[in-house]
């Protein structure tokens, strides 16, 4: 029994570690579920879109119970200029992966014209950094004496400089389309390229907001991610949200994992977002799924309670700006 518990667990950590490398090489950018409430972690141009400022925490656990499985940790910020027009965003995400960690912060500047009564187009530029470590001393090897391990610690950082466009309606739909870093092969390096080799990847994103009633809401939306030598990651989701409070939906990434998610509007200035991910690719057995938290603050919308009262959040005309907003958009 104990040789085949051996064998299982050497097996369940090659499975993470290649799984862990093509996730890397596949996805260079933070993998989320609830990707429709953090568009401003992948899109500079979202800062000056949303209708006051917000700041976002998120934290992600991925394929729990496996030893050195990823967790993300996400800090950020978009804030509007009060002349509807211009947005700073501010972006801090931690990604852990086994023995390497990778910081990620840069801030964001977007720009916006008004297209029609009720459309507008974002323009979005970003600029910051990225820093890697690799601690070799975090695991177990067959050779401790590889020169590779012999180091202790790998480090580097790199420059990030991105864009982002982003076209909605003021309460209905909205499309997105982003390069978080146009900087490729800045980190390259002989000894672990087949880690971090940096390829350039393109984020494309859309959602439609459906009313089927009286404060009853349906949103499905998209998310492609594209990084170039590797196959297009789909994601698809569908939202329903009620009473302008509780929203309840699924989430499908193709030949990855199967999503259910649930969020609540505690009060106009409050959100709070969980989903739970069980994998349908081989490591679905290995592992006890993927958890994802997130909170939002909306600065400047009323106290706890609110949330109750009817939505006031939809603007059919640009007469209303400037009026408090007193249930947040659904996207």
């Amino acid at each position: 029994m104990r040789e085949s518990k051996g064998i299982s667990a050497h097996k369940t950590l090659l499975v993470v570690f290649l799984l862990g490398l093509g996730l890397i090489h596949a996805q260079k950018e933070p993998q989320y579920t609830q990707y429709m409430y953090n568009i401003g972690s992948f899109n500079s141009a979202y800062s000056t879109t949303v209708e006051s400022p917000e700041i976002i925490g998120l934290y992600r656990a991925q394929w729990v119970d496996i030893p050195g499985a990823p967790t993300t940790i996400r800090a950020g910020a978009n804030i509007p200029f009060q002349n509807e027009k211009m947005g700073l965003g501010l972006n801090i995400v931690s990604d852990e992966l086994g023995p390497s960690t990778q910081t990620y912060f840069d801030v964001s500047y977007s720009y916006q014209i008004q297209l029609s009564d009720d459309s507008k187009l974002a323009f979005g530029l970003n600029a910051g950094g990225s820093s890697l470590n690799i601690d070799y001393s975090k695991g177990n090897f067959d050779d401790p004496e590889d020169p590779l391990l012999l180091g202790g610690s790998y480090t580097n950082f790199y420059p990030t400089v991105g864009a982002g466009l982003f076209l909605y309606h003021e309460s209905d739909w909205y499309l997105g389309l982003s390069v978080p870093n146009f900087l490729t092969n800045a980190l390259y390096n002989d000894e672990v390229a087949t880690i971090v080799e940096d390829d350039m990847q393109f984020n494309a994103i859309g959602g439609y907001v459906f009313e089927l009633g009286d404060r009853t809401k349906f949103k499905p939306a998209f998310l492609l991610n594209y990084l170039q030598g590797a196959p297009v990651t789909v994601n698809l989701s569908a939202n329903f949200q009620f009473i302008d409070a509780l929203t309840i939906g699924a989430s499908y990434r193709f030949d990855n994992a199967v999503s259910g998610l649930a969020g609540f509007q505690i009060s106009n200035a409050m959100f709070i977002g969980y989903s739970y991910d069980y994998n349908t690719n081989g490591l679905g057995e290995y592992s006890g799924g993927s958890h994802e938290a997130i909170l939002k603050f909306y600065i400047g919308r009323g106290g706890f309670g609110s949330g109750s009262g009817k939505s006031k959040s939809k603007n059919k005309n640009t007469k209303n700006k400037g009026k408090q907003i007193d249930s947040p958009r659904f996207f």
